[in-house]
């Protein structure tokens, strides 16, 4: 996945991720310069058999935009919380993964192991 760790080892720094800050441990996790893309996977707290999968570059501002009403899906389930999310740093591999998420065997990986 896109989650990058500095970590002391041999790899050459390409390999590892950005250079971490000098005054920052070795395990602190650096983020890229770049926007990443979440696939995030949502249950209602009102009706907890209702979930949403979903695509977006600010989950804050998403979770808020399906506990406001503005997704006409989620709507009628407000309140939603997020149960997990991945991160990618190529939208068109999150878009990927969030269609396999939707559908036929995506769907069953998901609830067997996220849901």
């Amino acid at each position: 996945m896109a989650s990058q760790v500095a970590k002391n080892s041999s790899a050459a720094p390409s390999e590892v991720g950005p250079k971490p800050d000098a005054a920052a441990p070795s395990y602190v996790w650096q983020a890229p310069d770049e926007i990443m893309h979440y696939v995030y996977l949502l249950r209602s707290q009102s009706a907890p058999e209702q979930t949403y999968v979903g695509l977006t570059s600010d989950l804050r501002e998403r979770l808020e935009s399906h506990n406001q009403g503005a997704n006409s899906h989620t709507a009628k389930f407000r309140p939603w919380e997020i149960v997990c999310y991945t991160a990618f740093q190529s939208r068109d591999r999150a878009a990927e993964f969030e269609r396999y998420l939707k559908a036929g065997s995506g769907h069953a990986f998901a609830k067997r192991h996220l849901w």
